[in-house]
């Protein structure tokens, strides 16, 4: 017994020896890596309670002692650019080299999915990555991880920009490097950290977000405990939905009785119906009429938008199937298929994670048979066939809880000397625009405040995206857009406007890279002090001259033009205090924009560039830079109060 325990003394001493002996670095410190120019750069590590270690690197020795819990950390004095260069880290048991580091400018470059979103799945893919020979250029991207607390090392590594390397790496962040480097002839670090789908909340640290009102009542620590009671019940529902009951049992059928269905309006998205707030499949039948005389010719079905998926029959014959939440189903229905008498419509709805149905305008939900159009809008029958809430489900993800991000994929980095951050987020919170206002502003300083350091902070305004509307509406992607521009009042900030390279049915433009070049103006101009034009124009006042309303701008450029072979100015809406918008016609007359309607005799208000997706928008400046959106009024927006 004895021998047995000093056997086992000797085995947990070694492994306690082997877990600590050795000096080892956070993954942020590899081969090829970039180090911030002109800033104190701070290198950390691990390694055994009280070891001296030191540092070498360009000249600069740093030592140190570790502290009792075995971190370390150096400070190496400012240096200008060059390189490469070696690192070396020496402990008592090992030595560390990271070879051909340079000194450069290092750029976090975060958001959700635009941000995330690859060189290879962009314009000219192929013709980019094939020239990608930027040896000055190395970029890192933070492997997806989630965090209840803050951690003390991501995962990734630093990679020399090539053809080899570049595919599968941001785009907007490697267009926006490559910029810099062509023009400033300095080496450029890029660090993607990114995951699609995310909100900002996830984004800020728990510092900040604990003051909130939404989290007052919850902790970290409980969150987490309820998240870990989900395994078993997610792997149910999973499992529910690879055998799920409404295909097994036909629900499609013409045959199929739906007596025990119950009752929705629609459209309207089912979190707004008795329906609640679930996730998962449901089905939804509708019957209507058809002639004798009607049923040999094609019809038309238009269910409007449906989040996210849906497969849709008629009388018991698949018509159509679609996964893009946010595009118009419109389906040919052969003739042949209807029926004298009561025809059955049947929806296979599948929503994978936030709002789901058919939440479309009840105009969009119609058959059209031969030039007559049946109204589908109203009562629908509906059953859950497998849903989140029938297994008591959550989903357990980055938005559930807020910093889970900021913990895991940005406090590890917050040492790390940067120059800078860019930002492509907001569509996940354009429900709450209005709170964007603040949560933007929040984030930022909120890193400012981790990083002790005041450093430039550029974003990218959400694009155009949707269907156009044919009329003036209000907007929450024009209020998110607002409160984005709203954000250039802190200071040492820019902003990229995209009003004009968005895609109507694709919320991932594939042009990235005016974002990066766009972007890279506004680094350039106030990060570098060039002197460039790197905003398109701005509004800045206006006055009212009978039923005109004449706009002025900053940021006009060397002139404002239009992109219009006929000199006209698109995307202008304007008011009267009755505030119902019309559309207006717009001219250039010298440094400022005239705005008029005849159907709004004592105009008050004008907007531009207003609306999910106002593609017609065309006002620029002669260096190409689009106007970016705005309204002339304060009145109350539709996500304000949400």
């Amino acid at each position: 017994m004895k021998r047995f325990s000093f056997l086992l003394f000797l085995t947990t001493l070694t492994l306690s020896v082997s877990s600590f002996a050795k000096v080892t670095l956070p993954q942020i410190f590899t081969d090829n890596m970039v180090l911030q120019r002109d800033k104190a750069v701070k290198v950390w590590g691990w390694a055994d309670a009280g070891e001296n270690v030191s540092v070498s690197f360009n000249g600069q020795t740093v030592k140190v002692k570790t502290d009792k819990s075995g971190h370390w950390i150096v400070s190496l004095k400012p240096m200008a650019f060059g390189g490469p260069f070696e690192m070396k880290i020496a402990g008592k048991a090992n030595n560390v080299s990271l070879k051909n580091v340079l000194i450069g400018d290092v750029w976090i470059c975060s958001g959700q999915s635009n941000m995330e979103w690859t060189i290879k799945n962009t314009n000219n893919s192929a013709k980019e990555v094939a020239e990608a020979n930027y040896p000055n250029i190395r970029f890192f991207t933070v492997e997806k991880a989630v965090s209840y607390k803050p951690k003390e090392d991501v995962t990734g590594q630093w990679l020399v920009c090539s053809p080899q390397t570049l595919a599968d790496f941001s785009a907007v962040a490697y267009f926006f490097g490559r910029k810099l480097n062509k023009d400033l002839n300095v080496p450029i670090g890029l660090i993607s950290t990114s995951w699609g789908g995310t909100n900002i909340q996830t984004w800020i640290s728990w510092d900040v977000m604990s003051k909130d009102e939404a989290y007052k009542d919850i902790t970290p620590e409980a969150f987490e405990k309820m998240a870990s009671q989900q395994h078993e019940k997610q792997a149910q529902y999973k499992a529910a939905l690879l055998n799920e009951k409404g295909v097994a049992e036909k629900w499609f059928d013409s045959n199929y009785k739906a007596s025990d269905w119950k009752t929705v309006e629609l459209p309207k998205a089912w979190e707004q119906t008795s329906i609640g707030n679930t996730d998962g499949i449901i089905w939804f039948k509708k019957d209507f009429q058809a002639t004798a005389d009607m049923i040999a010719k094609n019809a038309t079905l238009s269910l409007g938008p449906i989040d996210d998926e849906d497969v849709t029959y008629v009388n018991g014959k698949q018509i159509g199937r679609e996964v893009e939440w946010n595009k118009d189903r419109r389906y040919e229905v052969p003739a042949g298929t209807l029926v004298a008498g009561t025809n059955t419509i049947t929806i296979k709805v599948i929503d994978n994670q936030g709002g789901g149905g058919l939440h479309g305008k009840p105009e969009q939900l119609f058959v059209d048979i031969d030039g007559k159009t049946i109204s589908l809008a109203g009562e629908w029958k509906y059953k859950e066939s497998v849903t989140t809430s029938q297994y008591g489900v959550k989903f357990i993800g980055p938005n559930e809880f807020p910093s889970q991000l900021y913990n895991a994929m940005v406090a590890p980095l917050i040492s790390y000397s940067i120059k800078g951050a860019i930002w492509y987020q907001g569509e996940a919170n354009t429900y709450q625009a209005y709170r964007y206002r603040t949560l933007l502003p929040t984030l930022i300083n909120d890193w400012r405040k981790h990083w002790n350091d005041s450093f430039a902070f550029y974003w990218v305004q959400l694009a155009n995206f949707m269907e156009p509307s044919a009329t003036p509406v209000d907007s929450d992607w024009a209020e998110l857009r607002e409160a984005q521009d709203m954000t250039l009042s802190v200071p040492n900030t820019g902003q990229a406007v995209i009003i004009d390279i968005g895609e109507a049915f694709d919320i991932h433009p594939r042009n990235k890279q005016d974002v990066g070049y766009r972007l890279a103006l506004a680094a350039l101009k106030n990060s570098y002090n060039k002197n460039i034009v790197y905003s398109g124009p701005r509004y800045q006042s206006m006055k009212v001259e009978g039923n005109k309303i004449i706009l002025s701008f900053s940021e006009k450029g060397s002139g404002l033009k239009t992109k219009d072979k006929y000199g006209y100015v698109r995307g202008f809406a304007i008011a009267g205090a009755d505030k119902k918008f019309v559309w207006a016609k717009a001219s250039i007359e010298g440094d400022n924009i005239v705005v008029y309607s005849d159907k709004v005799a004592n105009p008050v208000a004008v907007r531009y560039a207003w609306g999910n997706n106002p593609d017609d928008a065309n006002l620029y400046n002669n260096e190409d830079l689009p106007a970016a959106p705005f309204r002339t009024d304060q009145w109350k927006g539709v996500t304000e109060g949400r």
